[in-house]
């Protein structure tokens, strides 16, 4: 299994209901996808304040390399990702992607 992790920097004047609808259409990509497992996002909820500006998070579980390769090309996720990187501070520098293999 493959986790697909995105911690992002949302810019401060994006609201929570445009985080939201981005969140439920990126889930949406389940219908597309049969190796996309789980889906889960939200805003830190960590006591540490370790975040270093990192105020949200993406988790994807795939079945495999091959699963996560197809959502990685797929066109409502390349979409989808240029509209997160839009709403991300500094674009790609609001963003930190990172993938590890489970099991």
């Amino acid at each position: 299994m493959i986790r697909h992790i995105v911690l992002v920097n949302f810019k401060s004047d994006v609201s929570a209901e445009t985080i939201q609808s981005l969140f439920d259409r990126l889930a949406d990509l389940r219908s597309q996808l049969p190796g996309m497992r789980d889906f889960d996002a939200s805003p830190s909820i960590s006591p540490e304040g370790l975040e270093q500006g990192f105020n949200h998070a993406i988790c994807i579980d795939f079945v495999d390399e091959a699963a996560r390769d197809e959502y990685l090309v797929l066109p409502d996720h390349k979409a989808l990702g240029a509209e997160l990187v839009g709403l991300a501070e500094g674009g790609l520098k609001g963003l930190v992607v990172f993938d590890l293999k489970i099991g």
